[in-house]
């Protein structure tokens, strides 16, 4: 597989060329890696490989190694309602919502950004300040006192407001803020020494800019996203950083053997082919799991970070503009299952 000559390819037929970084690895080691496009268009700074970019939904899975962790310290049971936890209320949400309802985007509750109904998330942040969400906490107001979409457990429905509510509970058990939890428990022990929760209007160096490309031109996505990320996305980090955070993960550095298989077991089903474990996605083809992936998107961000468990091969593209990411990863799918 050659990775260049793909992206090269999705860009040509797109239309839009790949900008970002990309990494591929096995259990020998490095495959490919490289830089494409700009970290900042009007500087003309090139994206390199250490680079940082916005993660959006694709750090669920700090999320959901969080929770796994306190239900492994005895802290929390997936199977704890909701209405039980300390600090939790929310009079109008079903009493029956356990925590693996949220992991596994089952719970019914209503949520802030409904992907069901919903297609531009930068238009939440024309009526509710971007600059003021700056905690699990603040985006409450947004979807407390909504109703119910199901029952608990009754289908599949892609909620962030499910995560906010999960990245509450890490607050509410151990005393930290939901980020400087998952930068001392997830990131410092993987390495991820580049990784982190950074503000949109304070940037750390070797940081991208996520552009937003439309008719009359680009713009960066400062005022698109929340100013600084949470349990539901927004996270930075690098495509060396995504890569020691799954060597950790599948080493069961984070969590044990049995625990990191329950995180990676599939618990709901999105399609014929898609599953989804506890903050993760599961492509499974023929009865058997083809790979493990997180994915994002936001103005200005795409993103997909793969593990393919049957060659151990580690595929990471991290991009800082719109749909290019996963577009690139589809053709890397088709020839993984081809074996070119």
């Amino acid at each position: 597989m050659q990775m260049e000559q793909i992206i090269d390819a999705c860009g040509r037929e797109s239309g839009i060329p790949f900008s970002g970084a990309a990494y591929a690895g096995d259990g020998e080691g490095k495959l490919f890696e490289g830089g494409f496009g700009y970290a900042n268009r009007s500087e003309r700074i090139v994206n390199r490989i250490d680079t940082r970019f916005g993660m959006a939904s694709g750090c669920k899975i700090f999320t959901a190694a969080a929770i796994c962790q306190l239900v492994e310290e005895g802290r929390l049971s997936f199977d704890a309602l909701l209405s039980d936890l300390p600090d939790m209320s929310f009079p109008r949400f079903d009493r029956g919502i356990t925590v693996h309802h949220l992991l596994t985007h089952c719970s019914g509750i209503p949520d802030y950004f409904d992907e069901e109904t919903m297609t531009d998330y930068a238009d939440l942040w024309k009526a509710v300040p971007a600059y003021a969400m700056t905690s699990p906490a603040s985006f409450l107001p947004m979807f407390r006192d909504k109703e119910m979409k199901f029952a608990p457990g009754e289908r599949f429905s892609y909620s962030n407001a499910g995560f906010i509510v999960l990245g509450l509970i890490v607050e509410r058990l151990t005393g930290m803020t939901f980020q400087a939890y998952v930068e001392e428990r997830i990131f410092r022990p993987c390495g991820m020494t580049d990784s982190g929760y950074f503000r949109m209007d304070d940037l750390p160096e070797r940081t991208a800019f996520g552009y937003i490309d439309g008719e009359s031109g680009a713009r960066t996505n400062i005022y698109a996203v929340p100013v600084i990320g949470g349990p539901d996305g927004g996270a930075f980090t690098t495509v060396y950083d995504m890569d020691k955070f799954w060597q950790a993960l599948l080493g069961n550095r984070l969590l044990s053997e049995s625990m990191t298989k329950t995180m990676l077991t599939p618990h709901a089903r999105y399609n014929e082919n898609v599953r989804y474990g506890y903050g993760v996605w599961l492509s499974v083809i023929d009865n058997e799991i083809f790979k493990y992936y997180v994915t994002g998107s936001d103005p200005g961000v795409s993103m997909r970070s793969s593990v393919y468990p049957k060659s151990s091969l580690r595929i990471h593209l991290l991009a800082n503009s719109e749909n290019v990411a996963g577009t690139v990863a589809r053709k890397i799918d088709e020839a993984v299952y081809s074996g070119s």
